[in-house]
């Protein structure tokens, strides 16, 4: 509820103390548990004056049905109001047509507002109003927002002829349409073929566009993030399910002309002196969110089993941690790998970073990939599971 402050005292030719506006229903007033108030929608409340120390008049003013008290003088809309508590209860219907949904944001704000005032002859007007919340649905069950999203992207790693493998990621969402307070199940697979330690990341922006006057302003920023594991040089990691959970946020705007609002899910890669491998799926948060869509889970995966068939290939929960490099590297042989004489001065300033940074890339190769079967077996007849190839 809004509520003006008092006013002036007696003696200033019929001053309201106190002026608000009550809504019937306050919860839909402020969204959240009530909902907010959707196209045709009924908006109900009243005007309340009170501490009338002198009979002021009151004319109505805005659309909807009035319910004044008792008549005296002043004309067909005019109103004499004794001392006390006064009430003038309304209702009117919001447009059918589709309504935006109330955002505020960093350069914009969509509201909306009811508002009374009461205007008196030789008085200054006094006037309150308060804000509604508007919501328009979006149904995540609709055909569009139930499709599979689906992205795969790969990155050399490395400067000019200092290259030290690929990064590859694959990532792929069950739907583009979700809920405030769900969790999206996200399925990656990364493969690191590079020499460097990389953190596969994920994470959800919002976007927001204004447009005015012909001329384009954004801004974007992170609403939740997850991360994974480390990735060592020569290994690979699966993803099969792990969760983002949507914090409260305002849905998606995609209908209006002045501002927009969207939101997309972000799966990456930090890469150590490198620039970040990045795929962006795009993302619709709704408002009625999809019933019944885990028993149609296996039916819309299978679908899209020849698309996603590396799924299949997972890797163990806990897979063994690869050796570490001074465990296979010996001293002897690092002594070997450093060079005897410096490098030229102006080296370094002809390349876009010094070149120690990449000699350390291609000084030792990476870690053997595991192997049940030895390529170099020997006479003793040993029982041996897995064996590394020095």
């Amino acid at each position: 509820m809004a509520a003006a402050g008092p006013g002036p005292g007696p003696g200033a030719g019929g001053a309201v103390k106190t002026l608000a506006l009550v809504l019937e229903d306050e919860a839909r007033r402020g969204g959240g548990g009530g909902g907010g108030y959707c196209s045709g929608d009924t908006v109900s409340g009243c005007p309340v004056s009170g501490d009338i120390p002198s009979p002021p008049r009151w004319r109505p003013w805005g659309r909807g049905n009035r319910s004044p008290p008792s008549r005296a003088g002043g004309g067909e809309e005019s109103l004499i109001l004794l001392d006390g508590r006064h009430e003038f209860p309304f209702s009117f219907q919001l447009p059918q047509e589709p309504l935006v949904t109330s955002f505020t944001g960093k350069y914009g704000s969509i509201q909306y507002y009811v508002k009374a005032i009461l205007e008196r002859p030789a008085a200054p007007d006094q006037s309150v109003q308060t804000e509604l919340q508007v919501i328009s649905h979006i149904d995540v069950s609709s055909p569009a927002l139930l499709t599979p999203v689906l992205r795969s992207q790969e990155k050399m790693v490395g400067c000019w002829f200092f290259t030290s493998g690929p990064v590859s990621l694959s990532a792929k969402i069950e739907r583009k349409g979700y809920c405030n307070g769900e969790a999206i199940p996200i399925y990656a697979e990364i493969e690191n073929c590079s020499s460097r330690l990389i953190v596969p990341k994920a994470a959800i922006f919002q976007t927001q566009t204004y447009l005015a006057s012909g001329k384009t302003k954004t801004f974007r920023q992170m609403v939740a993030n997850v991360r994974g594991n480390h990735i060592a040089s020569g290994s690979t990691d699966t993803w099969n399910g792990k969760t983002l959970k949507i914090p409260p946020v305002s849905p998606s705007i995609l209908d209006c002309c002045i501002i927009r609002v969207e939101y997309s899910l972000a799966v990456y890669i930090h890469i150590p002196g490198a620039k970040k491998l990045m795929i962006e799926m795009p993302l619709v948060i709704g408002t009625i969110p999809c019933i019944g869509f885990s028993s149609r889970n296996s039916s819309i995966t299978s679908q899209f089993s020849m698309d996603m068939s590396w799924l299949a290939l997972t890797m163990p929960e806990h897979p063994e941690a690869p050796p570490n490099y001074a465990d296979i590297v010996s001293e002897e042989e690092f002594s070997r790998h450093v060079p005897a004489y410096p490098l030229p001065i102006d080296c370094e300033e002809q390349l876009c970073c010094p070149v120690f940074a990449y000699i350390q890339e291609f000084r030792f190769q990476p870690p053997p990939l595991y192997s049940e079967i030895d390529p170099h077996p020997t006479d003793v007849e040993e029982v041996q599971p897995v064996s590394f190839m020095l």
